[in-house]
């Protein structure tokens, strides 16, 4: 059944909004390049009108906070099949980029601006290398839904293909247009299993997790070390790969603007942060937002479950400073708030923190 979108004014009583159209799919591109959070608020756009080393051309070209890319093919007036297979064509040839291909890519989209410097402003980290282009989603833009596209599409994706469609449509309200936006496979961000290079060597993981606490503005490694926790948040991106951490796992923290900080055992699951309570001074169990003071933990969004602060309680079993983090050439990193890497360098640089640490214990 194809996706349909139904608004209502609130009121006594509710009255539908009357449906309308947009001049053409080039002006709903116009208003993604314009204001990319209409496709998603984890996403940057990096290239549009892309040609292919095939002939094609590709609609918008954006990269996730993974350094996963995601290809974006406007429907149009093609056939189900025509945009299906064309955008499939395209997958193919997304695969094959290498680092320095994406970086003309942005280049030719953002003349003068540098891809790297770009991102870490986008999505304040450090794009790395090694996982850039790890993995790639195809997104189908459309205006409506016909059922022939909601079979074919549903059919990949239901079989491991990294597809979607997203759905939007046009609403008049007084003397305005709003949109409404809709996916057909429901989008839950992937918790990765494990981090490598694409086509790299790959090993049994480790039982070691790793995890990267964004110390600055929104969090405090102060506060994750005096009241035992991790945190992330801003968008469901940053915060759900805390789900994978359960108590009793051994996690390695780094804050990627300085390094390596801390090592500890998880000793809860992940909570929202109008859930989450700490200690104060006199022992006492009380939320956390009243007590930690010295960074936002988006507490504008406390009642937003994709954009809140998420935290995961810790039992510290050693950490440094910021000013003493372990930073040395060839320890592993990644962009993912939580992963378990599979890659051989994840497993000697556990090895090399474990003599960094000098209060580790196994």
């Amino acid at each position: 059944m194809s996706i349909h979108h139904a608004i209502w004014t609130v009121g006594s009583p509710p009255a539908p909004l009357s449906r309308a159209t947009l001049p053409s799919e080039k002006a709903l591109e116009d208003m993604i390049v314009a204001a990319p959070q209409i496709l998603s608020d984890s996403w940057m756009l990096i290239g549009r009108q892309e040609r292919t080393a095939h002939g094609g051309i590709v609609d918008l070209l954006a990269i996730a906070p993974d350094g996963a890319l995601v290809l974006i093919e406007l429907k149009r007036d093609r056939t189900p099949r025509d945009v299906v297979a064309q955008a499939l064509d395209y997958a193919s040839w997304v695969e094959g980029l290498k680092p320095e291909n994406i970086a003309a890519i942005h280049g030719r989209f953002a003349p003068g601006r540098n891809l790297a410097d770009d991102f870490r402003a986008r999505f304040g980290t450090d794009l790395d290398e090694e996982t850039l282009n790890h993995a790639h989603e195809v997104v189908i833009v459309a205006a409506e839904l016909d059922a022939d596209s909601e079979r074919i599409v549903s059919y990949l994706a239901d079989r491991g293909i990294a597809i979607n469609v997203l759905c939007f449509q046009v609403f008049t309200l007084g003397g305005q247009q709003v949109l409404s936006r809709a996916w057909l496979k429901d989008r839950v961000e992937p918790a990765p299993e494990i981090t490598q290079a694409a086509g790299g060597a790959k090993e049994p993981w480790n039982g070691e997790f790793y995890a990267s606490f964004g110390a600055g503005p929104h969090r405090s490694w102060d506060d994750a070390v005096d009241h035992g926790f991790i945190s992330a948040g801003g968008a469901s991106w940053y915060s759900k790969t805390l789900g994978l951490l359960k108590p009793g796992d051994r996690v390695w923290v780094k804050s990627p603007d300085h390094g390596f900080i801390g090592v500890g055992r998880v000793t809860g699951p992940a909570e929202p942060a109008s859930g989450f309570t700490v200690r104060n001074a006199a022992g006492e169990s009380v939320p956390a937002l009243d007590l930690l003071t010295r960074a936002d933990y988006h507490r504008a969004f406390a009642d937003d479950p994709d954009k809140c602060e998420w935290f995961v309680p810790v039992e510290w079993i050693d950490t440094v400073p910021l000013n003493r983090a372990v930073r040395e050439i060839g320890l592993f990193g990644n962009q993912n708030t939580v992963c378990r890497p599979l890659t051989p360098k994840w497993r000697t640089t556990v090895e090399r923190l474990k003599a960094c640490f000098p209060g580790f214990r196994e």
